[in-house]
């Protein structure tokens, strides 16, 4: 049996992993607490640890983990910007993700968010809930026509600007490495950067978060952006500047803003906060717009993607025990 730790555990976590193939091999220790240099310690004896978003897998971590016999971090997601690489290969600790669990799924949910903010359909569902049955404040426009900027065309980008031609949306994107023969066969034009933001309409962002993309999207950039202009962020929260976009809201400036993720949403998401109050003014802030609408990192959150998630991760943790090489593209 291979001893591993879950962290930051939900229960769809428990309920996909515990029916992966070849889970039988493995004993899980599923913790709601998240792991960090604080919680390292309770790894001790532990051959895996298997961490998501917002966990904290830095040098003291990294550490106490390799002190507590750790050979293997497992990233249940994409992104991996919480974990310390360089350390970790210095301690001789092994680090896999899932690089592509289900591109459909957050392509899908950030056409949803867009749907629903620009019908108004979640301020229609509750008015229709208390017998309301006005239409007035309920106008949107029709996608057909419009353009729409892709920012980064990597395997979401690029589903998520199919979906757009699917609306007869002329769809235009920017990436540092372009797929010129996607492009051509679905309709879609390269472009500068700055004609992206000039001319869409609607601007997705389909980005990893890196030293060089934290706050992509500042002061600066919202404002070469259209007026009325929708935005649009299923990727990474601290893509954007939260100030510079709230500042952009207040002026009107911003059509509209649909997130799946928040700059610091960190021990936030993923949470249950209604009994008190949030610390964090700058959400307050923009949960009072009736032009935003947030959802709680929960793109991913289909079953065909927590079916991937589990069999990915299960898998490179048989791989470490039979001393076989992670599943391509899984290795960090």
């Amino acid at each position: 049996m291979i001893d591993a730790a879950l962290y930051d555990a939900k229960p769809y976590d428990r309920e996909y992993f515990d029916r992966a193939l070849g889970h039988e091999r493995i004993a899980w220790q599923f913790h709601e607490f998240r792991l960090s240099a604080q919680t390292a310690a309770t790894a001790d004896g532990m051959r895996v640890v298997c961490i998501f978003v917002n966990d904290h897998v830095d040098r003291a971590c990294i550490a106490g983990l390799a002190k507590g016999g750790v050979k293997l971090i497992a990233l249940r997601c994409a992104g991996f910007n919480n974990v310390d690489l360089k350390t970790a290969q210095e301690f001789g600790i092994a680090v896999v993700r899932v690089p592509a669990y289900s591109p459909h799924a957050v392509a899908e949910h950030a056409i949803g968010l867009l749907l629903t903010l620009n019908r108004h359909i979640h301020r229609a569902y509750n008015r229709v809930r208390e017998h309301n049955f006005s239409l007035n404040g309920l106008v949107g426009f029709d996608l057909a026509g419009k353009t729409v900027g892709i920012i980064g065309t990597g395997k979401i980008g690029r589903i998520t600007a199919q979906i757009f031609r699917g609306f007869d949306c002329r769809v235009i994107a920017h990436d540092l490495i372009p797929t010129a023969d996607w492009a051509a066969q679905h309709g879609i034009e390269y472009t500068s950067l700055t004609a992206l933001l000039q001319n869409s309409d609607i601007i997705s962002l389909h980005l990893p978060l890196t030293p060089e993309t934290f706050h992509f999207f500042h002061r600066d950039t919202i404002q070469q952006m259209k007026h009325g202009a929708y935005l649009i962020n299923t990727s990474r929260g601290k893509l954007i500047d939260t100030t510079a976009l709230l500042d952009a809201l207040k002026t009107g400036h911003l059509g509209g803003v649909a997130l799946d993720v928040y700059e610091e949403e960190e021990g936030v998401f993923f949470e249950d906060h209604s009994e008190h109050l949030l610390q964090d003014d700058e959400l307050n802030l923009l949960l009072t717009f009736p032009n935003v609408l947030i959802t709680s990192h929960q793109a991913f959150l289909t079953r065909e993607a927590l079916g991937e998630i589990a069999r990915v991760t299960t898998e490179n943790i048989l791989r470490l025990d039979a001393e076989q090489p992670p599943l391509d593209g899984t290795a960090l």
